[in-house]
């Protein structure tokens, strides 16, 4: 199965929330998409349904189809410690992701492009896998052919949001990976427990 590429407002209205940032469709409908959105709005969904929702939104959020993110979940599972939090904590040390929060691409569709095009560095290689995991003391940066991209150069110019986790050096055009994030520090809003309840079934 290929990933979605289909419009994203109708994913943020099947969780009731804008996972993709701020969507005027979703301020207009705020009601589940389909002929049936309103009714499913008023029924009541089971505790599996809950935990298959939140599943389903962390990877629509972070852009991973199923195998990828079971073997995640699996990875998280063996660190040791608590499974939810060490699995977004993986999930936020993926390139495309670091790319998307240092703030080099607008969303995170647009980093995993950035990678896979051969526009990005890591230690100053030139890295092209998205599901790169980093470590700390990383240095992400702008390969030096790519710096005049428009992409890049608009979603610099934007406002940029700021974490504990990574330092940016804008004359550079690069970020330094410090560690990996705690999970107060990750401002997704999803509830990892009902993840590891759904994986433990």
């Amino acid at each position: 199965m290929g990933r979605y590429i289909g419009p994203k407002s109708k994913i943020a209205r099947k969780f009731g929330e804008a996972i993709f940032g701020t969507d005027k469709s979703l301020e207009k409908k705020n009601y589940p998409p389909g002929q049936h959105g309103l009714m499913r709005k008023r029924k009541k969904v089971s505790e599996y349904g809950t935990q298959l929702l939140e599943k389903q939104k962390a990877k629509a959020i972070y852009g991973i189809q199923e195998k990828q993110f079971r073997r995640t979940f699996e990875e998280a599972a063996r660190v040791g410690g608590i499974t939810g939090e060490n699995l977004l904590r993986i999930l936020e040390c993926r390139l495309d992701n670091v790319v998307y929060r240092l703030g080099i691409a607008p969303t995170r569709a647009a980093a995993r492009q950035l990678v896979s095009h051969r526009h990005i560095t890591v230690n100053g290689a030139v890295v092209n896998i998205p599901s790169y995991q980093l470590r700390s003391g990383d240095v992400v940066g702008v390969r030096e052919k790519s710096k005049s991209l428009e992409v890049i150069q608009e979603s610099l110019s934007g406002g940029r949001s700021r974490y504990s986790w990574l330092e940016w050096e804008g004359s550079q055009m690069s970020g330094k990976f410090l560690q990996k994030p705690d999970r107060a520090d990750i401002p997704e809003n999803i509830k990892e427990q009902l993840i590891v309840e759904l994986y433990s079934k």
